[in-house]
């Protein structure tokens, strides 16, 4: 039995962790990105390993009702806050609920596409009832997720130890500079830059840093990936580690996905097969003896979109054929329909996406191509060898911690590397990758490999109650500004991946 109170091991050490973990997403209560599958996939793998999880969200809508709600004491400028007690994924979930919180998207209005006008109140008022609950609960741990929880350190007990997760530094949550002042106590480690920053707050009073992935934490020292806050992130030595994330293995499991329209294992791949002729008939794609390549992502800048449609032409000469599903910008969506306009039945674009169809997508085809700029961690390349499809992946964050290239490794290969995120080596790394799919022996021995890895959540669950364990019962003082930059980073499972020569 689980309990919630602290208890001592024999060594005099805490032998239970109660964790508070605050997010702006958790499946499958608020789903917009991988923020949301990461929460849900972390948790599950915490609770199983007997780690009391207390799970505190935004109340979007109605569709989740607790049995109580009670009142949260919050700065005079939030209107009257409550919380609603439930349960989700075998837990206790609490979801805050304020006037403005409530939103048909938790981001952006759908409507313009663009994000909520009042993010900022939004997100900042959710931070302190965060703070407010974590007072109420007295957790072993608050763990926060991105810039939506970041205000929750100006208010949080002098004495609850805090985890901050990134998993996109790109988006900081950049506010006007009088919110230093409305937020309290430690309001000043807000200001960054002449604007109020939240990333910038949590990175100077969080107790332990995050990286989604160990290369990502290597990254955002540098000033291509720390996106102006990196000079931050230097003054903590010993701060930051890089944990990467895993997968829902049960979910992406191709032997008993219901969404398939036949499942397969490592050992019998004749599914696979099916799988490949129904994501063709369904697509339109000609039906010719070359590679079927898939794209599943947010249509953003970030993905590469662009750079993959730039292939078009090779893909057609080489009788191969590219099926993209995501939803995003406007502008790559049209992109990517004028492209397939232009190449019938060698790229199809899914109008409407959905989960089935993603997992088609993924399991259907034989290649799996993420032409990513950045890429903190990525899970797609993970699902996609669980389903014994190659991935085609730049060499950037997590995507260089789980794939290794198969030509400068032949006996580890699970995949291949592009050297950059440009044209050239997106093309040089695709046709390394048909030449692979084209010889069937060497196709299974990558195959085997990455459908045999373990992508589950629970060695980076591990190491999170590692991250805890070094934090309880107490917090680890920030580090003074000016200090050496230092980063100390977990070794994260899977494998450290080569890059191609």
């Amino acid at each position: 039995m689980v309990t919630t109170d602290r208890g001592r091991g024999e060594k005099g050490t805490w032998d239970i962790v109660r964790v508070l973990y605050a997010a702006a997403e958790f499946e499958p209560v608020a789903k917009v990105g991988g923020l949301g599958e990461a929460g849900a996939g972390l948790v599950g793998a915490l609770r199983a390993a007997g780690i009391h999880v207390d799970v505190v969200l935004p109340r979007y809508d109605d569709s989740v009702r607790g049995l109580d709600r009670r009142p949260l004491p919050v700065p005079g400028w939030v209107s009257p806050t409550f919380v609603r007690h439930g349960h989700v994924a075998g837990g206790p979930l609490h979801l805050v609920e304020f006037d403005g919180i409530a939103r048909p998207h938790p981001y952006v209005d759908p409507a313009t596409g663009h994000g909520w006008a009042d993010n900022d109140h939004r997100f900042f008022a959710f931070g302190a009832a965060v703070a407010a609950l974590a007072d109420r609960l007295r957790p072993d741990v608050v763990h926060l997720n991105d810039w939506h929880t970041a205000t929750a350190l100006s208010w949080l007990p002098a004495d609850v130890p805090t985890v901050m997760s990134i998993h996109n530094i790109a988006f900081q949550g950049h506010a006007d500079p009088g919110w230093c002042d409305a937020l309290g106590p430690r309001g000043w480690a807000f200001e960054h830059e002449g604007a109020c920053n939240p990333m910038a707050g949590a990175f100077r009073l969080a107790d332990r840093l995050v990286a989604v992935s160990r290369t990502y934490a290597e990254e955002i020292l540098g000033p291509d990936a720390g996106h102006g806050l990196e000079d931050i992130i230097a003054t903590r030595p010993g701060a930051l580690r890089g944990i990467r994330n895993g997968i829902d293995v049960d979910s992406w499991n191709p032997a008993d996905d219901q969404a398939l329209p036949m499942g397969f294992d490592v050992d019998d791949l004749t599914g696979k097969a099916v799988c490949r002729e129904e994501l063709i008939r369904r697509t339109g794609l000609d039906a010719t003896s070359g590679p079927v390549i898939g794209m599943v992502c947010r249509l953003a800048h970030q993905k590469g979109v662009d750079l993959a449609m730039t292939l078009a032409p090779f893909l057609e000469s080489a009788g191969a054929r590219l099926v993209l599903i995501g939803d995003g910008e406007p502008s790559l969506l049209a992109l990517a329909r004028h492209t397939a306009q232009r190449h019938p039945g060698h790229v199809a674009v899914v109008d409407a996406y959905s989960n089935d169809m993603a997992h088609l997508v993924v399991a259907g085809s034989d290649l799996l191509l993420m032409p990513s700029r950045f890429e903190p961690c990525g899970l797609t390349q993970m699902q996609a060898m669980r389903c014994g499809t190659l991935p085609i992946v730049t060499a950037v964050g997590g995507l260089r911690d789980t794939v290794i290239d198969a030509d400068v490794d032949p006996h580890l290969g699970t995949g291949f590397m592009a050297r950059s995120a440009s044209s050239l080596d997106l093309l040089d790394a695709l046709h390394r990758a048909i030449r692979a799919w084209s010889s069937p022996g060497r196709r299974a021995a990558v195959q085997r490999r990455g459908m045999r890895t373990d992508w589950s959540w629970d060695g980076p669950a591990k190491a999170y109650r590692s991250c805890y364990d070094a934090l309880v019962p107490g917090a680890i003082a920030p580090a003074a500004v000016g200090a050496p930059a230092a980063a100390v980073v977990d070794a994260t499972p899977g494998a450290a991946a080569a890059m191609a020569t």
